[in-house]
């Protein structure tokens, strides 16, 4: 009997707590709500005040391994501040080769236009007194030889008088040739071969040229002033004209991300395309950004339009994508409270209206 009003007891109260309904609790934050009559809804992606375009995506454009990185996530840049630096050993020592090879060329031209040097004249005219020292004493000869056959021709033979002038033919041939050889020294380098030293000095100093252009594009440097928003490539990775390799999203990513020092942002909104003949004009339109995980609502001002409607991949990065909706891009601008944890690349939802 006891266990029986025992069992309707505890009934009694079970079916009492069961009854029992607790309020609701307050939501953390409220849905975004359109504050227009006929607004349209948006997705927004928070990016960088840029005249044009979007964020400043650097990729480098030569391959190789990062040797240093020289500046941090959101750190201010100025123009031109060295931001990354890639391994040149390879292109520094080919540009310093053709350094020395238009050096070495320009030294044969100097060499050219200073002929004829000094000592080579010297050697010359020294040559041509040889020859003709030599000539005479092979004329004085000759005549000797004839005066004496002219006395008694048989005190000298034919041959040995054949053979004393054929020696002082011999000695004026050779005081011709070292006059010769002494004019050519004197005229100095041929035109022709300086104007063909002139052209290869100046094709190697083309090429070092184009070296040492080659290899200032192994630094990195920021192209206008702007803020770090990520970098994505480390020290020993290995980069090239299509940015570096993303382990997670396994794709190519830009090797830095700047974005505009400006305090102002952006927010680029993609309008589906069924909604874009009830966009109001330019003149007229307003939008209202709502933050995400907040109940902070924000007006945006109109910058420009991208007139392009393309695939709705933006969102996602999924460039394997399949997708049937398109979108048109509209870019506002948004006064950043300086209360407020808002990066570029930030999800926002954004209604716009009139």
């Amino acid at each position: 009997m006891a266990i029986a009003l025992a069992g309707v007891v505890a009934g009694c109260v079970l079916a009492y707590l069961s009854g029992i309904t607790e309020a609701a609790q307050p939501p953390v934050f409220n849905p975004p709500a359109n504050p227009y009559s006929n607004g349209i809804y948006a997705n927004g992606i928070v990016e960088s005040d840029q005249r044009s375009g979007e964020n400043i995506n650097v990729y480098p454009e030569v391959s190789g391994t990062v040797k240093q990185i020289l500046v941090a996530e959101g750190q201010e840049i100025r123009k031109g501040m060295v931001l990354l630096v890639i391994d040149d050993s390879i292109q520094r020592a080919a540009a310093e080769q053709l350094q020395s090879q238009a050096q070495a060329a320009f030294a044969l031209l100097e060499e050219l236009k200073a002929q004829p040097r000094k000592e080579t004249l010297d050697v010359a005219e020294a040559q041509v007194a040889s020859a003709q020292a030599s000539l005479k004493t092979a004329q004085d000869e000759l005549d000797k030889q004839r005066a004496a056959c002219d006395l008694n021709p048989r005190t000298i033979s034919k041959d040995a008088l054949d053979s004393a002038a054929n020696a002082a033919a011999s000695a004026q041939a050779n005081l011709e040739v070292a006059r010769k050889q002494r004019d050519l020294t004197k005229a100095g380098a041929w035109s022709y071969d300086i104007r063909n030293q002139e052209r290869q000095y100046n094709a190697l100093v083309n090429s070092h040229l184009s070296a040492s252009a080659l290899l200032s594009k192994y630094t990195l440097r920021a192209p206008s002033d702007a803020v770090v928003l990520a970098i994505n490539s480390t020290a020993g990775s290995f980069v090239s004209g299509q940015g570096t390799y993303d382990t997670y999203t396994q794709g190519m990513t830009p090797v830095l991300v700047l974005g505009s020092p400006h305090a102002r942002l952006n927010v680029r909104c993609y309008v589906d395309e069924i909604l874009v003949p009830r966009l109001p004009s330019p003149a007229r339109m307003k939008a209202q950004m709502s933050v995400r995980g907040s109940n902070v609502k924000l007006p945006l001002q109109y910058v420009r339009m991208q007139p392009f409607v393309s695939p709705k991949i933006e969102l996602s990065d999924e460039r394997l994508e399949q997708v049937d909706l398109r979108v048109l891009p509209v870019i506002f601008r948004l006064e950043k409270p300086k209360d407020l944890n808002l990066y570029p690349g930030q999800l926002v939802d954004v209604y716009i209206g009139e």
